[in-house]
């Protein structure tokens, strides 16, 4: 089959699984219905039942992956809505994602020392709670595997949108702005677009997050990583 049929095939059945997902999760309205987690999973399992490799499906997801770029950008909008607020807060923003950033550095990689695998893993491991391109990044800077790094990135972001809410509800956390970080620090671009579910100073709390935790961990993981060599 020629890679445009591929192409065409793999778009549109991508696009109905997710909308199939969507609709699914409007009327089974759960963390753990999110479209992203959902859709996923069933593409997977359909790549495993029907043997059909990931580079053939990216020959049309590879457009859909493209959409990152502007839905991310398009992120700026709450935020632009919202300055006032993180202006007023800048100062308790930036010391969250920072605290966010340490923390989230330091569990994924002595997480990965204490259960024994060896250093590339420990290294593809760190950068896990900053946005894809630029985890992969700082992933290939201190010698992990990119690849890797992705797929760790997509379980933070899947996984801290699917149990916040629960977490929120346990710890009793209810403000807006500390959702928002908490979210944007540790979930990045999936956890933001759940922060947008909830309002849009959450939104705008967690996107500022994203965009400071992608700066912040970059500085930080030079410094940090060598003591968990």
């Amino acid at each position: 089959m020629s890679n445009w049929l591929w192409s065409v095939i793999t778009i549109i059945g991508t696009l109905s699984v997710y909308i199939a997902a969507l609709k699914v999760y409007r009327r089974f309205h759960s963390p753990f219905t999110l479209p992203i987690l959902t859709s996923t999973l069933t593409i997977i399992l359909f790549l495993l039942v029907t043997n059909v490799s990931y580079d053939t499906y990216m020959t049309g997801g590879r457009f859909i992956e493209h959409l990152l770029g502007p839905a991310v950008v398009a992120l700026a909008y709450p935020l632009y809505n919202q300055r006032h607020m993180v202006r007023k807060n800048f100062l308790n923003v930036t010391v969250g994602v920072t605290v966010g950033g340490i923390i989230g550095i330091s569990t994924g990689g002595y997480l990965a020392k204490w259960v024994g695998v060896d250093q590339e893993l420990v290294a593809s491991m760190v950068p896990k709670s900053v946005t894809t391109p630029i985890a992969m990044d700082l992933s290939l800077s201190i010698h992990g595997i990119p690849e890797l790094t992705v797929v760790l990135v997509m379980v933070a972001g899947t996984g801290g949108a699917v149990l916040s809410p629960y977490v929120y509800k346990w710890c009793k956390i209810d403000h807006a702005l500390a959702r928002g970080i908490g979210l944007g620090n540790a979930s990045h671009g999936i956890g933001t677009a759940k922060a947008i579910e909830k309002s849009e100073e959450e939104g705008a709390a967690s996107s500022i997050a994203m965009t400071m935790s992608a700066v912040i961990v970059s500085i930080l993981i030079p410094l940090l990583y060598p003591l968990m060599s």
